[in-house]
């Protein structure tokens, strides 16, 4: 099973409290996942995330064709970092790590990593290269875009 990893940074024009504040709000996932993934959270979620939340959606990632997804918040440390795994959905392997970092003049430096492989081998890898590792790269440009629309920003 091959390993992939998305690594993407991004600066945000706010301050760091209230980009943690945004980001760790799993209400607020589905504002910067493109409408055509149709992400909606189906369990009750709080307002701010905490290491053990479980956090169930449904999502239609590839040809309209809903999948459950459910992912654990594993780890969170306050105002610098949180990660989340898969645990059940379409993922052998799906590990987020969320990092937050204050610059200067109220920026913030986000960046994210993901590491990430898809079940049944040999075929698996087809279709990494022919669909998902496009629409992944997809779905963090819409996100990217619409951060930037919300915060102003660029990415690296």
């Amino acid at each position: 099973m091959k390993v992939h990893t998305l690594t993407r940074t991004q600066v945000v024009h706010a301050e760091l409290e209230e980009c943690w504040a945004f980001f760790s709000n799993p209400g607020n996932l589905s504002r910067i996942t493109p409408p055509s993934v149709d992400f909606r959270v189906l369990s009750d979620v709080p307002e701010k995330i905490y290491a053990g939340l479980m956090i169930h959606y449904r999502v239609r990632p590839l040809f309209g064709i809903p999948m459950r997804w459910l992912t654990e918040i594993t780890q969170v440390r306050e105002l610098e970092y949180f990660a989340d795994e898969q645990r059940v959905g379409p993922y052998a392997i799906w590990h987020h790590e969320h990092f937050f970092r204050k610059l200067e003049d109220s920026r913030v430096e986000m960046r994210d990593m993901v590491h990430y492989a898809l079940p049944f081998g040999f075929a698996g890898e087809i279709v990494h290269e022919m669909v998902v590792k496009r629409e992944l790269e997809r779905i963090f440009l819409y996100r990217e875009k619409t951060v930037e629309a919300l915060f102003g920003g660029r990415t690296k």
